[in-house]
Order: structure tokens, then sequence, then C-alpha cells
């Protein structure tokens, strides 16, 4: 048995995508599964893919941008499955339009998700990991938490922060029975694009090419992003990148760190 077909797993953004991926993936190894998105008919769609023993797989509706409903969602959790063992911090928005065409309200928002929701996410969950034999936490930020592409300033800083507090934290379980992962993604086929929010003042048109932009340079699949993830934990690994274009852009930000967008951005083009 390993260490995530015994344990029980939290995942957030759970609803589609990589979230409803690991949802899967999680229950064929044997996991049981805590499920939270603020979509409650997408999280219903995923829970019913699920089948098996549904006695192991529970939904919450939930906003993890919400602190109090983050700490009612631990607490449940505890009550309902009796402790958690693997925490899976997925939740993640989208904002279209350069930093000079979103409102701070919009970054505000999308900032409550990507960061904040992590943040409350592992707050609270910690306790409760650090009950266990062992625990994991999994976070993920981005290929745009190592590089912050021109159209891309509230989702990169988000996403920075994510990478910033994970590793910071990492270093302070360091020697502890709670180990953590910062997840790097670089291009998977999800929703993200499509149900990004618009600024105001900016043409759908933005979107339009956004989207295909990111639906051209998307290599990887969310099923195959769950199973790359679920390996990095069982390997406790502190980094995992998804995809070879995610490793490509670590060296390259490595070997250019002040100067790389002027290699990136003909490829990148992302005008949102």
């Amino acid at each position: 048995m390993s260490f995530v077909s015994e344990g029980v797993a939290v995942v957030t953004g759970a609803g589609s995508g990589i979230g409803r991926a690991l949802a899967s993936r999680l229950r064929a190894m044997g996991s049981a599964v805590a499920l939270a998105d603020v979509d409650e008919p997408g999280l219903m769609e995923t829970a019913s893919l699920l089948g098996g023993k549904h006695a192991a797989a529970t939904t919450h509706v939930v906003d993890v941008a919400d602190e109090a409903a983050m700490r009612r969602f631990a607490e449940d959790v505890v009550a309902r499955h009796g402790r958690a063992t693997l925490l899976i911090n997925n939740a993640g928005v989208s904002v279209y339009g350069n930093f000079e065409e979103i409102a701070l309200d919009d970054f505000r928002w999308l900032m409550g998700i990507n960061f904040w929701g992590t943040v409350y996410g592992v707050k609270y969950f910690l306790p409760v990991l650090r009950r266990q034999a062992r625990g994991h936490i999994a976070n993920l930020s981005s290929v745009f938490g190592m590089v912050a592409p021109a159209g891309q300033c509230a989702y990169a800083t988000s996403k920075f922060a994510v990478r910033g507090f994970s590793e910071a934290l990492r270093h302070e379980l360091a020697g502890t029975n709670v180990g953590l992962s910062v997840v790097h993604p670089a291009g998977v086929k999800t929703a993200i694009a499509r149900r990004g929010r618009l600024a105001a003042g900016v043409p759908e048109s933005r979107k339009v090419d956004g989207i295909a932009a990111l639906d051209r340079l998307s290599k990887s699949s969310p099923e195959q992003a769950a199973e790359r993830i679920l390996r990095g934990v069982e390997r406790q690994e502190p980094r995992i990148l998804i995809g070879t274009d995610a490793r490509v852009i670590d060296v390259v930000q490595r070997a250019m760190p002040a100067t790389y967008w002027r290699l990136m951005a003909k490829g990148y083009n992302l005008k949102l």
C-alpha cells in the first residue's frame, strides 16, 4: 500500500480540470477524498463520475477565499472522515487584462482565490495533518510562478506568492511529519482560460485570443497532470514540474533571469 492509497485526500477546485482528474485518480488508487469547489453543479458531476464506494468520497461547496468557510470545511472533513493526510490546494482563477486595465477589485478577487485560498487551506488543515503519522501538502503554483509574462500580471503575482509561501513553509516544516510540494504546471488543457474574468473595458476579442493561445500551448491533459502530482507526492518531491515545457521554462529562467521574456515573448504571445 502507498501513502496516497491509504489516506484521506482533500482537494480544492475539484469541480473540473486538474481537480476532477485528481479526484478520479485518488479514488482509483483507493484513497478517501474530500472534494471542494464553489461550483456545486461541477462538483456534483465530479462525484457522479467517481463510482465505487461513495462513502469514501464527500463533497463540500466551499469558497476558498472565505476564511470562515475554509475553517468550517476543515472541521467538516474531520467530522466526516476522522482525519486528513493529504491537502491539495488546486483551486484557481484568471483575469483578462493588463495591470492598467484591471480594477483593484478584480485583482483582489483573484488573489483571494489563488493565494489566500491556499493560505487558508494550509492554516486550517495543517493541524490535522500534524496529527497523522505522515501528512503532505501540494500547493498549485504555475510556470507563471517561475516566469511572469506580459498580460499576466495578476495571475503571475498570485502564483509567485504561492511559490514563495510554499517554499518558506517547506523549510519551516523540515524534519516534521508533514512534507510539502509546490507544483508548477505548464500548459494543461483545462477550462481556466474560458472561465477567466474579463476586466471592464477589455474587448471580448482579447479573451478569445487568449483562449486560442493557451489552447495552442497546452500540451498536457488534466489526467497526466494528476498522475504526475500524485507520483511527486508519493516521492515527497519538493518541486513538481508538469510537462516538458515546464522543464524548459525552468532552465531558461535560470539561465536568463532578467531577460527571459525577450526569448519567450514571441512564442507565448499572451495578450491577456
